[in-house]
């Protein structure tokens, strides 16, 4: 880190101390091995790492053609973990995602037995190609999957690799043969990154690079499963101020509508706002954030920079909000501004 007096003074014991070391030497190769390849984004491949980190998931909502898909591969290859791929259309069966059971029998003893078959979400990285496109009975599948990091078969619980993490993607503008995607679902997302085009200059450099019939440089590994499930503990162990925690708070009831500390616009605009889980995840998104930029401790800053990517999916506007073309984003804009 940065500043590792800060943190040995906070009493970050020996262990925390070691791990701290190696989270700041491996967020910055990684960082370095994606930049390989994805030019820009920078902001989106910190919003993925925070996401490792925190030990969610990342929904991406990007035009086609805005490297979604490369973005994710190229991370996964960076960080040395298992990576599969679903493409998600109508026709996709649970099974289909989360393997099944078959029998096989003994050619000597003909005795017959049940043989559980791996599905593709047996792997560290998943990547939900445009996850929209698919039914809610497959829909229900992801999100235990999500939630409890498990799937049943035939009532058998199957444990997934650990760490998991879903990375999503859905096209905003084609939404012909899409499924909206359940509130709870959606609620399972630490964020909802918004993926926007590139500045003429990244674009410039993206057209130097992909047609000069050079090849792609190799991505090198730079953690293991083991160091991420140590960089996970890690973020649990940063210290959040209890003024901090309460601005956290207040960030949050602020997006309800029947909270008396809500602005005028909200009371206008939402039908319904952020539960607890909101809050949870912000602040766990925030300690991490403030490893990532070499501090031991949480700042209003990082509540104001996480605040509309984890916020954005949990509220709902009404029709007021439509009529007057009033977004999510706006509102909490707002809601920043006044509660920190």
């Amino acid at each position: 880190m940065n500043d590792l007096s800060e943190a040995q003074n906070s009493g970050m014991s020996k262990k925390a101390e070691k791990i701290a070391v190696d989270f700041q030497t491996a967020t910055q190769a990684i960082r370095g091995e994606v930049g390989k390849i994805i030019v820009g984004q920078n902001e989106v491949v910190e919003s993925l790492l925070i996401t490792l980190l925190v030990g969610g998931h990342c929904l991406i909502t990007g035009m086609p053609g805005t490297a979604k898909t490369l973005l994710v591969r190229t991370l996964s290859e960076a960080l040395g973990l298992s990576f599969k791929r679903i493409q998600f259309t109508p026709d996709l069966m649970p099974t289909d995602i989360t393997g099944t059971d078959v029998i096989e029998e003994d050619p000597t003893t003909g005795h017959r037995t049940w043989t559980f078959v791996q599905g593709p979400i047996f792997a560290n990285v998943l990547l939900a190609d445009e996850i929209n496109r698919t039914p809610p009975k497959t829909q229900s599948a992801m999100l235990e999957a999500m939630q409890e990091a498990s799937v049943t078969v035939r009532g058998n619980i199957h444990e997934l690799p650990k760490p998991f993490f879903v990375l999503a993607t859905q096209n905003p503008i084609e939404m012909e043969g899409t499924y909206t995607l359940p509130e709870a679902q959606l609620d399972r997302f630490l964020f909802n990154v918004l993926l926007d085009y590139l500045s003429a200059e990244e674009e410039m450099d993206v057209l130097q690079r992909n047609t000069s019939g050079t090849e792609l440089p190799e991505i090198n590994s730079c953690t293991t499963a083991e160091q991420i499930l140590d960089f996970q503990w890690l973020v649990r162990q940063v210290p959040i101020e209890d003024a901090i925690a309460q601005k956290a708070v207040a960030l949050v009831r602020a997006t309800r509508p029947s909270d008396e500390s809500a602005p005028e616009s909200v009371k206008k605009y939402l039908k319904y706002g952020s539960s607890v889980r909101a809050t949870q995840f912000i602040t766990l998104a925030a300690k991490a954030r403030a490893l990532l930029h070499g501090r031991y401790h949480v700042t209003t800053e990082d509540l104001a920079a996480l605040a509309k990517p984890i916020l954005r999916h949990r509220v709902i506007t009404n029709y007021f909000a439509e009529s007057d073309g009033v977004t999510a984003d706006q509102i909490l804009e707002e809601i920043i501004a006044v509660t920190l």
